[in-house]
């Protein structure tokens, strides 16, 4: 059960959650023509009088970007003036996701991106850990991640997600918490919705974009932190025989943040972590503004008191 927060933006202004509704009809819920961003926020524990948003500007720069993808132009700027709005209209009293979606909002059944109206809104709720932070089991994927061939891997394309889902279903069914999937080559792509890292021999090492990963921004931030604590970092194709071996693997995204992989398939790995703690306090500490070396990783919304 979800707990999502009161206020959403819908078609232009702020309304309730539950008035924010859109046609059996709309032309993206049939089609996939949408792209979605997400971000966390939580309240400032110095300061409750503050919402602090981790990485504003790269998300709603992505977002952006995904909306290039479906032909609207929805610049950077507009979405996050309306993120800071969404955020100061609800006041979250706990950590939270925010969820932007742009998508083709006419009525109609022909496929296409051209003569169709585009539309954006927001909804936000209530979020603490996506996945365990314990770790989490994993298998590898029947289902192979897509090319960026076929489909616009650089966005957050709303129809390529069914692949996530049946790979997140099938690992779930078996007994698993996530899946692992497999570019058409052979090589480990992401997870249903997540990046993935591994650590041997003391590098950092996570498949390249040529590999048809998404560009996730907690994949950034990790690699900066990761060179910037001297940890030597290497992007490169890695094989399904390397997680298995590897020293430490970790998931990184926005809900996931960074969760530890604690066994693939029927292969336990280490539970002495290091590299990924020492990665996952680092990140800890820069979203609730502990660290002065990446303040400007995180906006800061005046709520009130």
């Amino acid at each position: 059960m979800h707990n999502f927060l009161p206020i959403t933006y819908f078609q232009n202004q702020f309304v309730p959650f539950e008035k924010a509704n859109i046609s059996i009809a709309t032309h993206a819920l049939h089609y996939g023509t949408g792209a979605f961003g997400g971000l966390r926020g939580v309240p400032d524990p110095q300061n409750p009088s503050q919402i602090l948003l981790f990485r504003l500007d790269r998300h709603c720069q992505r977002l952006s970007a995904s909306a290039r993808l479906l032909q609207y132009d929805l610049p950077a700027d507009k979405i996050q003036s309306v993120i800071i709005e969404f955020v100061k209209q609800n006041r979250p009293a706990v950590s939270f996701y925010i969820r932007p979606f742009v998508y083709t909002s006419d009525l109609g059944i022909a496929p296409r991106l051209h003569n169709v109206k585009k539309d954006f809104f927001i909804y936000g709720l209530e979020l603490g850990d996506y996945l365990s932070p314990d770790g989490v089991s994993c298998r590898i994927s029947s289902w192979r991640r897509q090319e960026d061939s076929s489909l616009p891997l650089r966005g957050k394309i709303s129809g390529a997600y069914i692949t996530s889902s049946l790979a997140k279903t099938e690992a779930v069914e078996s007994g698993f918490d996530e899946a692992i999937l497999m570019n058409s080559q052979g090589k480990v792509s992401e997870a249903s919705g997540m990046n993935v890292f591994i650590i041997r021999n003391g590098q950092l090492i996570t498949p390249g974009f040529e590999q048809d990963i998404l560009e996730g921004i907690t994949r950034d931030s990790v690699l900066t932190m990761a060179r910037d604590l001297g940890i030597p970092v290497v992007e490169r194709p890695i094989d399904k025989s390397e997680l298995l071996i590897a020293d430490e693997v970790f998931l990184s995204g926005t809900a996931a943040k960074i969760t530890p992989v604690r066994k693939i398939e029927t292969y336990e790995l280490s539970k002495h972590r290091p590299i990924t703690e020492k990665l996952r306090d680092k990140l800890s500490a820069i979203t609730e503004n502990r660290d002065p070396d990446y303040r400007d990783w995180v906006y800061v919304v005046p709520v009130g008191g």
